[in-house]
């Protein structure tokens, strides 16, 4: 069935990746699902099918990643580097066990840049509680060299103003998260959405200098948004 939702909301992430303390992004949410066709949500990013059997879906995989302003660097602003946001493109491929239970992976690269990405992931429907949809996803993701060194690196220049050693990490494992998502209806057509996620980083993203001595490795975000569906 086909579904559609608009919405507004809020997003509290951290400030920048890696970073300790966090910013409020304004979002707009929008999630339309349209069967055999594909999916385009502001949380997960866009689908476009071409393998949608009963069992195995797959096809054309795109989303957006944030960067980092000069303002949401605080004190290091102007001391290492501002990133622009950018955009992803790749594939996907998805097996649904049943209502459930789903696991898949997509791999993507910046369509702007250098870097590449890939993620592994598994989603459980879990049992309504009253009216509330809820799930649980876990998620593994890993990062090229050109990513890694774009997020996490730090070059000479960029250590001596800020007085840590230089950092150029190399591809791998980035991140691992577990996500708790609900819907919480208020009418046959409104409701709230809830996002709340907790990621940890890895390997030399949590070993970067900017994380260790002005971050966290421990990663925080919580979305809400008010919707309108049918």
């Amino acid at each position: 069935m086909q579904t559609y939702a608009f919405g507004v909301g809020v997003q509290r992430m951290p400030a920048w990746m890696g970073a300790s303390d966090h910013r409020n992004q304004p979002l707009p949410y929008i999630d339309i699902d349209l069967p055999d066709i594909g999916e385009l949500s502001t949380a997960d990013g866009l689908t476009l099918d071409f393998v949608r059997g009963s069992h195995w879906h797959g096809g054309v995989y795109g989303n957006y990643l944030w960067g980092r302003t000069h303002d949401d660097l605080g004190p290091l602003g102007g001391k290492i580097a501002s990133l622009s946001p950018r955009f992803q493109g790749g594939g996907y491929v998805e097996y649904v066990f049943n209502t459930r239970w789903t696991v898949g992976m997509h791999a993507s690269h910046d369509l702007n840049g250098a870097g590449s990405y890939v993620a592994a992931y598994g989603d459980w429907q879990l049992p309504n509680v009253w009216y509330i949809q809820h799930s649980l996803e876990l998620q593994w993701q890993a990062m090229s060299g050109p990513a890694m060194r774009r997020f996490f690196g730090v070059r000479p220049a960029e250590a001596a103003a800020i007085g840590t050693i230089p950092w150029r990490p190399q591809g791998g494992g980035e991140n691992a998260h577990l996500e708790y998502d609900a819907f919480v209806p208020t009418s046959r057509h409104t409701g709230f959405a809830l996002a709340i996620q907790y990621g940890r980083l890895l390997g030399d993203a949590a070993g970067s200098p900017l994380v260790k001595r002005y971050g966290s490795a421990n990663q925080w975000s919580q979305t809400l948004a008010f919707m309108v569906h049918w």
